[in-house]
């Protein structure tokens, strides 16, 4: 029986730049960085969330034909890839420290659905909202 999701991945298009991004401007850390011939598997996890990794991989072979990676990259710096979500205490704080880091966002704080989001999109185009965890 399966214990639940450890791994998702997003397709990075340069998976150093990709570490920089979400280690030093989002405080996430190295779970793993393995190398194996022309393949790395590399993982960060939120600081909060140590059972949970969000994997950084290329769009390559071996998984992938060369015409279909092209495409997949091509899609991800658009943006066209559902956005993942981040949670956050007070949503105008984290966007003044995140911004204040080189954290370039494409929506500035906002009130809605009685609660407070932001977006902001990775260096490879990956989607992110960021939303203020709601009063319980």
């Amino acid at each position: 029986m399966a214990q639940g999701v450890g791994v998702v991945g997003l397709y990075v298009r340069d998976q150093d730049e990709a570490l920089a991004f979400y280690v030093d401007k989002l405080g996430f850390r190295v779970h793993t960085d393995a190398k194996g011939g022309n393949y790395r598997w590399l993982t960060v996890q939120h600081p909060e969330q140590p059972s949970f990794q969000l994997g950084l991989f290329l769009p390559e072979s071996p998984f992938l034909d060369a015409a279909t990676a092209q495409t997949l990259r091509e899609v991800v710096a658009k943006g066209a890839m559902p956005p993942l979500v981040l949670i956050v205490a007070d949503c105008r704080v984290a966007y003044a420290e995140l911004a204040a880091r080189g954290v370039e966002f494409t929506q500035a704080p906002v009130e809605r659905f009685g609660s407070v989001d932001a977006g902001f999109r990775d260096p490879s185009g990956n989607g992110w909202k960021m939303i203020e965890e709601r009063a319980r």
